[in-house]
């Protein structure tokens, strides 16, 4: 099991990254537009660095929504592979079967 601050610090950033998610696209939107005008996207470059680091999406972790494990995790099931040894042996999850040959 993960250690629930890190848990919640995952969470305070889903937050932010959400809060800020448009706010952002709109800034990258000005910077990356090559007809306006120099000092209007610095200006934006300005903007972008003072909204908080923790709302920039590559801040975000991938985690096992069973035990919050951040390592060896299946984007396809959204659990680690700990976590779907577990819950495939116990019979929980459907079409998951132990093989032995």
């Amino acid at each position: 099991m993960a250690k629930v601050a890190m848990v919640e610090r995952q969470k305070k950033r889903e937050r932010l990254v959400a809060k800020y998610a448009k706010k952002r696209e709109e800034l990258k939107a000005i910077i990356a537009n090559q007809e306006l005008d120099q000092g209007e996207r610095i200006r934006a470059t300005l903007q972008l660095a003072k909204l908080p680091r923790n709302s920039s999406t590559t801040r975000l972790h991938n985690r096992c929504q069973v035990s919050g494990r951040p390592k060896a995790y299946y984007r396809k099931l959204k659990m680690s592979r700990i976590a779907l040894r577990e819950l495939g042996n116990k019979g929980l999850l459907p079409g998951v079967v132990k093989s032995s040959w």
